[in-house]
């Protein structure tokens, strides 16, 4: 990319920046988009080339430490992030785990918030633990007050802003200044808000971490993670990156690179129709809370309106259910009612879908005790068919009686 074309986009509106990052045509004949190279074998133009360290070797040297195509989407996703560098992999599990891997050693000590991602938690149970890396679980509303739970071999908290299913926010800031006057990374997992919403690192967190299986592929057909680190923890991700062979292949990369040049236009269609959702629902008296950061009835709504410059499309509510032993029956009437909705996990894609939550795994951040939570995912379709599919998930409620 030319010097000028750079100092342009430095400064360019987001959908202008999506729209030329990762890329320049000039160096591949003048296409807009880059090539898909499938690639395994890279041949050296001579025996002394092979043999030349790393700092001067050829810029390719096999398939899985990169490709033009997916080197345009890393400097892409660089150029969002504000990273010192990133690295693909094949999912967002994935992408939460290797940092994991590429920081903590045996003996040390990890904190997690409550409310992370489910596998990520699985995670720490089985692998870390057979590792012997001990882990505890924080409240995301702690703030400044971890440094209580810090131990001398504390190396790594990784955040979740906001938690999964439940969405409390966290502190960002003051964790981060707690957790490097102690020497630990902070890990985050940013896929919620992406980095249009909200830019990790440039809170001091050290990595950040998405599923970019949801908004940047924003069809439901691509599985991948991305991982950005800052400079000073770039080369021992990088390293664990390729020391355990990860890679992705070109075509989900590509994939990913084209769904990130429309991904503004489509989180501004999700987050509007999103929060007319989310306001409607607040208004019913079958609804006993709405779990929306952007909602100013939400607890960690002033979190969010500080660090965050807009809210995506997934959130949850808690359905009014006087009974305890009919949150099951009456969650399932209410999906088992829904026509436009899809029932299945993930999320990010243009269609809305619905999923009923478990918290069983929780230490902290418990099971509401009002009724059952159930999420949403607020797709792209008109919001006015939204809310009608909705009322026929409530109207099914109502049905069940009890």
């Amino acid at each position: 990319m030319s010097a000028g074309k750079k100092d342009i986009l430095d400064t360019a509106g987001i959908n202008t920046r999506l729209g030329h990052l990762g890329h320049d045509p000039h160096a591949f004949h003048g296409f807009v988009n880059p090539p898909v190279v499938h690639a395994s074998t890279v041949l050296f133009p001579s025996a002394e080339e092979m043999r030349a360290p790393p700092e001067r070797q050829q810029k390719y040297t096999y398939g899985t430490h990169g490709t033009p195509t997916t080197d345009a989407l890393c400097e892409a996703i660089d150029a969002l992030e504000g990273s010192a560098g990133t690295v693909l992999v094949p999912s967002g599990l994935t992408a939460v785990t290797l940092p994991f891997l590429a920081y903590l050693s045996a003996g040390d000590h990890a904190l997690i918030v409550d409310s992370v991602y489910f596998p990520t938690r699985r995670f720490c149970a089985t692998m870390l633990k057979r590792l012997g890396v001990d882990v505890d679980y924080f409240d995301p509303g702690i703030g400044a007050e971890i440094e209580t739970l810090i131990k001398p071999n504390t190396r790594l908290i990784h955040l979740e802003a906001p938690g999964s299913n439940t969405f409390e926010m966290q502190d960002v800031p003051a964790i981060v200044t707690v957790a490097h006057r102690h020497d630990c990374i902070v890990t985050i997992d940013n896929t919620w808000a992406t980095p249009l919403y909200f830019r990790p690192l440039d809170f001091g967190v050290d990595v950040s971490i998405h599923a970019a299986t949801k908004y940047p592929s924003g069809h439901s057909d691509v599985l991948m993670g991305t991982v950005s680190a800052n400079a000073k923890h770039w080369p021992a991700l990088t390293a664990a990156y390729t020391n355990l062979g990860l890679c992705v292949g070109p075509d989900d990369a590509y994939q990913i690179l084209r769904g990130l040049r429309t991904m503004a236009i489509r989180l501004e269609h999700h987050q509007r129709s999103a929060l007319h959702v989310a306001k409607w629902l607040e208004g019913r008296s079958d609804v006993a809370s709405v779990l929306h950061p952007a909602l100013p009835s939400f607890p960690g709504h002033a979190l969010w309106k500080r660090d965050f410059k807009g809210a995506s499309g997934v959130f949850s509510f808690v359905l009014n259910v006087d009974d305890a032993t009919q949150f099951e029956e009456k969650a399932a009437a209410f999906l088992n009612a829904l026509k436009l909705f899809g029932l299945g996990y993930s999320w990010g894609g243009y269609e809305s879908l619905a999923v009923p939550v478990q918290l069983g795994d929780r230490r902290v951040c418990k099971q509401p005790k009002e009724g059952p939570v159930i999420r949403l995912q607020i797709g792209l379709e008109d919001v006015e068919d939204i809310i009608a599919d909705l009322e026929r998930g409530f109207a099914a409620v109502a049905a069940a009686g009890g």
